[in-house]
């Protein structure tokens, strides 16, 4: 797979801020001034490195295959008093999202979790003094100078959480990426084998008068993934950062497994991960009810759900393929996303 091609959700990477510029030495030299004064000016500030979150990057690709990235060093004082140009800053753009991390010391440094936000990671080198700075009344003639100071220098650790106001959980070919298609623009790859969806993938939908939410397809999860089965527990962290988890439940597995028995193992999965994902708003969705005709396997799943899960818990029925009960699903969870249920 070109690279090009894939969702990288975490880098390591080594950045540095530009170092300062060192200070001159130098007298003046002018036709009749045998004795000129110092005149050495000061050197440049090295340049900082930023990282600010933006909306058009999706990805942490850009990291793929560079891992060193460096601010501009200031530049060195001259004579007649001319001081160093500062160095250039270095803004690195990252996808919101994003959360920088010291990778040494591992700490987290900032949540970039809004678009525009901006920070400093590395502070650039301030300039030296040029000896002209020096110069006093009884050193008139100083012949020193300082060097610039060393630019911050950091290894880090940058990992990725999608953000969006609901994310689909649930079984490995529960239709969870034929339901996003159905409802947005977003054109996952749909196949019926397990783990058609290698990477998580946002699509906007769109209701009736200029109304949007943000809906996440995470790629399926299956029993132990808080340690690392199937596609790993490295996917959990993006429903972390969505409002309301949207649980897929196929009505009807083709590997004859319980559909009540499959949602009590997502729902141990989200404990095991994390307290914080097992609290937040659910809503189960039985999908494939075009295959129960008469809405005899929907009733039953729903009156096992209602008696054992917690209360209250909401149960919506849909067919991704034929669209049936979608229309209803997207009002609903845009009124969850805005408070309004």
């Amino acid at each position: 797979m070109n690279d090009s091609n894939m969702f990288i959700d975490e880098a390591k990477i080594w950045v540095k801020a530009g170092d300062g510029g060192h200070g001159c030495i130098s007298f003046r030299r002018e036709k009749f001034v045998p004795k000129g004064g110092p005149d050495g000016g000061d050197g440049g500030s090295g340049g900082s490195v930023y990282f600010e979150a933006v909306e058009n990057v999706d990805t942490l690709t850009d990291f793929a295959g560079r891992h060193h990235f460096r601010a501009a060093n200031g530049g060195g004082g001259e004579g007649a008093n001319r001081h160093g140009a500062d160095g250039e800053d270095l803004v690195i753009r990252v996808p919101v999202g994003t959360l920088v991390y010291d990778a040494d010391l591992d700490i987290l440094l900032k949540d970039l979790n809004e678009v525009g936000m901006k920070v400093c990671i590395c502070r650039g080198g301030r300039g030296g003094k040029g000896n002209k700075a020096f110069a006093t009344s009884t050193r008139q003639t100083p012949r020193f100078s300082t060097p610039g100071k060393a630019g911050q220098e950091r290894n880090l650790r940058l990992e990725l959480k999608l953000i969006a106001d609901v994310g689909l959980v649930g079984m490995p070919n529960a239709g969870k990426s034929t339901l996003i298609s159905r409802c947005s623009q977003a054109r996952p790859k749909i196949a019926d084998y397990p783990f058609t969806t290698l990477s998580p993938v946002l699509g906007i939908i769109e209701l009736t008068d200029f109304r949007r939410f943000v809906m996440a397809d995470i790629p399926g999860l299956i029993e132990g993934a808080h340690e690392g089965a199937g596609l790993g527990h490295e996917f959990l962290r993006h429903i972390e950062r969505t409002r309301i988890i949207v649980h897929i439940l196929d009505i009807m597995p083709s590997d004859g497994s319980d559909p009540v028995a499959n949602y009590e193992k997502i729902r141990a999965e989200l404990a095991l991960h994390s307290s914080i994902l097992a609290e937040k708003k659910e809503v189960v969705v039985l999908n494939k009810i075009d295959l129960d005709p008469d809405d005899t396997v929907t009733k039953s799943i729903t009156n096992r759900l209602q008696k054992g899960g917690r209360e209250p818990l909401p149960v919506m029925a849909i067919s991704a393929v034929t669209g049936r009960g979608i229309g209803k699903l997207n009002e609903t969870l845009w009124a969850m996303v805005k408070g309004r249920v």
